[in-house]
């Protein structure tokens, strides 16, 4: 009999591993449906029905049927967000009568001046666009989900493509971005690309930063 085995048979722990969390969504107050809400809080694309039953381990059927009670409930209840399913994937979004608060939120932010770190994240965008997130905190040392999140918001980068490789976002500035620093294309930046880490070592960076 193995050392790692019951006398049943059955394989038990290995000594020092530490043990999956187990989530079960019957324990949870309020159940599957408070667990996709949660799930879709914080999902930036569209998910299909398919992805949220495999991470919540229940028929793919239970969970549509369940969004669909989601997305009605909040329709009738008139709230701010609704629930849509678009292309095949569902995901929380602004309700589209209320278009105008949010677009008044958006450009009332927008003539708050950046941050320290907004700058810097824009700057790395600039030079070395197009450019994934990974890249970017590979350049500052830390995470720039936040602030991409931001310069999206002000209109000053977009993203530009998916990266073949590794499937990641590519961002590039956009041409409010020209706009606002005053200049006709990329091309008139001033040239500081030189002092920035090559691609190389960006690479490495990254390798360790996942290390």
């Amino acid at each position: 009999m193995s050392e790692h085995e019951t006398p049943e048979g059955e394989p038990t722990q290995t000594p020092g591993e530490p043990e999956e969390p187990v989530f079960d969504v019957d324990a949870v107050p309020g159940g599957l449906r408070a667990a996709l809400e949660a799930v879709l809080m914080v999902v930036e694309e569209p998910v299909t029905a398919a992805a949220l039953a495999a991470a919540l381990e229940r028929p793919e059927a239970e969970v549509e049927q369940a969004l669909e009670a989601i997305a009605a409930d909040d329709e009738e209840s008139r709230r701010g967000f609704a629930l849509l399913s678009i292309g095949g994937g569902w995901r929380y979004y602004s309700r589209h009568d209320l278009a105008p608060a949010v677009e008044k939120f958006l450009l009332d932010g927008q003539r708050a001046r950046l941050s320290q770190a907004a700058l810097e994240t824009l700057a790395v965008v600039a030079y070395r666009q197009p450019v994934s997130r990974a890249r970017i905190s590979g350049v500052r040392g830390v995470n720039v989900d936040g602030v991409v999140r931001t310069l999206l918001t002000r209109g000053l980068i977009t993203e530009t493509g998916v990266d073949e490789e590794h499937g990641a976002v590519l961002y590039g500035t956009t041409p409010y971005f020209l706009q606002r620093l005053g200049l006709r294309s990329l091309e008139d930046l001033p040239p500081l690309a030189p002092y920035l880490p090559e691609s190389d070592i960006l690479d490495q960076l990254i390798q360790e930063s996942d290390t």
